[in-house]
């Protein structure tokens, strides 16, 4: 199985890079990389969002921001991939057509590419490029709520969506630098038009992520086309 995964930020770097979670994710990765292909997107967290606020306040461009949180996921991967050591290909892709060049037997680890695509773009784009059977957006939000979870007390959890209800869910969300959405925009049109099997769920519980990847049941959402 082909499987691509987003590994959000908020989960690898909440302050800086988190070494516990890079040690126990690594090994999770190496058991998932037995009998299927894996690559991994790797998002900023909170040092690309203060680099980002620096820069702006600079009077950086939105476009050059962009830029600034692009250089810290592929920091942050070069962190991931070097604790996957041989299992890792070792170069850090920039960009989709590169890194499809780069998937197949080892995992593969990437950060951001280009200005306008948040790293779960990045990641929908390559699962789209390479026809992964599977899409993991795997971050500190544990499935897709019927409203926003940080802002209502009420909101509850959807154990599956389709891609249209999420569209419309997730309209309005903020999409400047450091601030994209559950799913931007562009990952969620990639996910709709090429029909990729796509899972959220939190991250940090490794064991429900193995539990999703292999059919059994988990808590999290799965978006259907």
């Amino acid at each position: 199985m082909k499987i691509v995964f987003s590994i959000g930020g908020s989960i690898l770097a909440p302050e800086g890079v988190d070494g516990d979670y890079v040690g126990k994710v690594s090994s999770f990765l190496s058991g998932i990389s037995e009998g299927n292909e894996v690559a991994v997107v790797v998002g900023g967290g909170r040092p690309a969002r203060e680099k980002i606020s620096v820069a702006r306040a600079k009077g950086a461009s939105w476009a050059e921001c962009d830029h600034v949180g692009i250089l810290a996921t592929r920091e942050n991967a070069r962190v991931l991939a070097d604790a996957l050591g041989d299992l890792a290909v070792e170069a850090i892709p920039e960009s989709i057509h590169e890194a499809a060049s780069l998937f197949g037997d080892r995992i593969l680890v990437m950060g951001g590419t280009e200005p306008g695509h948040s790293t779960d773009a990045v990641a929908c784009l390559l699962a789209d490029w390479v026809k992964a059977d599977l899409f993991v957006n795997a971050s500190n939000v544990d499935a897709v709520y019927d409203k926003n979870p940080w802002e209502n007390d009420d909101a509850k959890p959807l154990e599956e969506i389709s891609v249209d209800d999420l569209i419309v869910l997730l309209e309005g969300e903020g999409m400047n630098a450091g601030e994209y959405p559950l799913l931007d925009h562009v990952a969620l049109k990639v996910i709709k038009r090429s029909s990729i099997r796509t899972l959220v769920l939190d991250g940090r519980d490794l064991g429900n992520m193995r539990s999703a990847i292999e059919g059994r049941p988990f808590k999290g959402t799965s978006v259907v086309s």
